[in-house]
C-alpha cells in the first residue's frame, strides 16, 4: 500500500518533483526556463498524489524559480519547457530582463549580509617610538674676546712754523692719517718719509700733530 505521509519540508517537495519530472526539474547544474502556468499543469497532475498540497508545491516551485541557478538559465535564445521537458517557446526580453534584475537584487543581498557577518580587522597597533640616542653635546668654540676700540685721538692741524726736521708728524692720506717723519722742509713743501718707508711730499695742511 502506497504511503500517504504528506511532504512539509520544502528541500523534500522539491526532491520528489526532480524524481517525478526529470526533464523539466533539473536538480544539478544549468536548468531550463519553465513554461508560464506550469503550476497549474502541476496541481492537475498531482491531484490525486496525496504526498504535496498545493501551498507546498507552490512555495516549492517559488524556491526553484528564484534560485541563482534558474535566474541564470533565463537568458535569449532559451526554450521554455513544459512537465515533460517539452519546449514551449522563447522567453521574450522583458522577463529576461526581470530575471537578470531579480538575480542582481539576491546578489547584492547575499554579498551585503556576508560584509555585515564578516570579522572586522583588528585595530592597528600604533607603531612604537622608538629612543633615539641623543648626540653628545659638543662644546661650542669660544667666541672671540671682542675688539677694543682703538682710543680716539685728537689731532691738530699743523702750522708751518710748527714743523721742523726729524719731527713725527701725521699726514691726511684718505680716511686715516699716516704716521711719518719730516726729513725736509723746502719753503711750504715739506717732505715727510712714512713709516712704510715711503717718502712724500705735501704742503703743511696736511699734516697733523
Amino acid at each position: 500500500m502506497e504511503s500517504t505521509e504528506k511532504l512539509t519540508d520544502t528541500n523534500a517537495i522539491l526532491a520528489y518533483l526532480y524524481e517525478t519530472f526529470p526533464l523539466c526539474f533539473i536538480a544539478e547544474g544549468e536548468t531550463k526556463p519553465l513554461k508560464i502556468g506550469l503550476f497549474q499543469d502541476l496541481a492537475e497532475r498531482l491531484a490525486d498524489d496525496s504526498k504535496v498540497s498545493k501551498t507546498q508545491l507552490r512555495v516549492a516551485l517559488r524556491r526553484y524559480t528564484s534560485s541563482w541557478r534558474y535566474l541564470k538559465c533565463v537568458k535569449a535564445g532559451a526554450q521554455r519547457v513544459n512537465l515533460d521537458g517539452e519546449p514551449c517557446g522563447e522567453l521574450e526580453q522583458e522577463h529576461i530582463d526581470h530575471a537578470q534584475a531579480m538575480l542582481k537584487e539576491s546578489q547584492d543581498k547575499a554579498k551585503a549580509k556576508r560584509a555585515a557577518l564578516a570579522p572586522k580587522p583588528a585595530a592597528k597597533k600604533a607603531p612604537k617610538k622608538v629612543a633615539v640616542p641623543q648626540r653628545p653635546k659638543t662644546e661650542r668654540p669660544a667666541k672671540p674676546a671682542p675688539k677694543v676700540a682703538a682710543p680716539v685721538v685728537n689731532y691738530v692741524q699743523a702750522q708751518l712754523t710748527d714743523l721742523t726736521k726729524k719731527q713725527r708728524v701725521n699726514v691726511k692720506l684718505g680716511m686715516t692719517p699716516v704716521a711719518g717723519v719730516i726729513t725736509d722742509i723746502n719753503k711750504e713743501d715739506i717732505h715727510v718719509q712714512l713709516d712704510s718707508g715711503l717718502t712724500i711730499k705735501v704742503r703743511a695742511e696736511h699734516i697733523l700733530l
